[in-house]
C-alpha cells in the first residue's frame, strides 16, 4: 500500500477511535468526514442541543508539541468556514449552539495505548 493510502487508513482508523471516545462521553454522532471546497470537519457530533464540530489530530509522540497545538488559526478559520456551510446546507439554523472542540490523540510509548487530550469549546468563530 503507498504511503499515501497508509495515511488515510490510519486517519480514519483514528476517526473511528475518536468516535467512541465522544460516544462513550455522551455525544451521539451526526457526521463523519463532511467534506466540501472550503475544507473537511471530521466529526459532527450532538450533545443535548449543542452541536460541536470537531477536528481530530494524532501525534505519535508529544516530542515536538501535542496534537492539539497543531490547530493553528488558519486552520481554525477553515474550520468556521467549512461549519457555516454544513450549517446552511443542513438546514440548521444560524442560532442553533454550536462549538468546536479539538480530540488530540497521541500514542503512549510501547504500550500501543491512546492518550486523549479533548478541548471543549476550543476556539469560536469570532476569535478564529
Amino acid at each position: 500500500m503507498a504511503k499515501q493510502g497508509r495515511t488515510r487508513a490510519l486517519g480514519e482508523q483514528l476517526e473511528t477511535v475518536a468516535l467512541h471516545y465522544l460516544q462513550d462521553r455522551g455525544l451521539s454522532l451526526v457526521c463523519r468526514n463532511f467534506q466540501c471546497k472550503l475544507g473537511e470537519i471530521d466529526l459532527v457530533m450532538r450533545q443535548a442541543q449543542m452541536l460541536v464540530f470537531v477536528e481530530v489530530r494524532y501525534r505519535r509522540s508529544e516530542r515536538f508539541g501535542s496534537a492539539a497545538e497543531t490547530v493553528d488559526r488558519r486552520k481554525q478559520r477553515k474550520l468556521v468556514r467549512t461549519a457555516a456551510l454544513y450549517l446552511n446546507l443542513q438546514r440548521f439554523s444560524q442560532r442553533r449552539p454550536c462549538r468546536f472542540d479539538i480530540l488530540g490523540i497521541t500514542l503512549c510509548g510501547a504500550s500501543g495505548e491512546y492518550r486523549f487530550d479533548w478541548i471543549t469549546n476550543a476556539f469560536d468563530s469570532e476569535t478564529a
